[in-house]
């Protein structure tokens, strides 16, 4: 088996915000991510997919067909958006990274069988990284 990560990038704002919640619980909570206009990262998002290297192409995976899905599912979507605005999965939900990567997963999960409609490549591990000091992985 052999697993194939390929990297991202996307740019997004966001407010960490609970409507549930007092203002005071959420600069608890979020601190200076709460600001009221909100503030933006340069996403780096990578995915990792595994499979038999096919013997006739000699891959494991299609990259173009990985390229096509994430830039669909995802990048067109994300970049350069108000994640609380114009992303649907962030009206009711917090757009934090761990709720984010959840909604990557989720539209990748969607799409999956247009792309690869055979048993391989299975996807493995999403892995977003919102700056420096904060990743955030999630395996399927």
């Amino acid at each position: 088996m052999i697993r194939v990560t390929r990297r991202y990038r996307f740019s997004a704002s966001h407010r960490l915000h609970c409507d549930r919640f007092s203002e005071a619980r959420n600069y608890e909570l979020y601190g200076k991510c709460n600001n009221p206009f909100g503030h933006g990262h340069d996403y780096v998002l990578d995915v990792t997919l595994s499979g038999p290297v096919d013997a006739a192409s000699g891959q494991a995976v299609r990259i173009s067909a990985l390229d096509r899905l994430v830039r669909h599912c995802i990048v067109d979507d994300f970049e350069q958006r108000n994640l609380n605005e114009d992303v649907g999965e962030f009206s009711r939900a917090v757009p934090t990274s761990e709720n984010i990567i959840s909604a990557i997963e989720s539209r990748l999960k969607k799409g999956w069988r247009s792309e690869f409609p055979s048993e391989w490549p299975r996807l493995e591990r999403i892995r977003l990284q919102e700056t420096r000091k904060n990743r955030f992985e999630l395996r399927s």
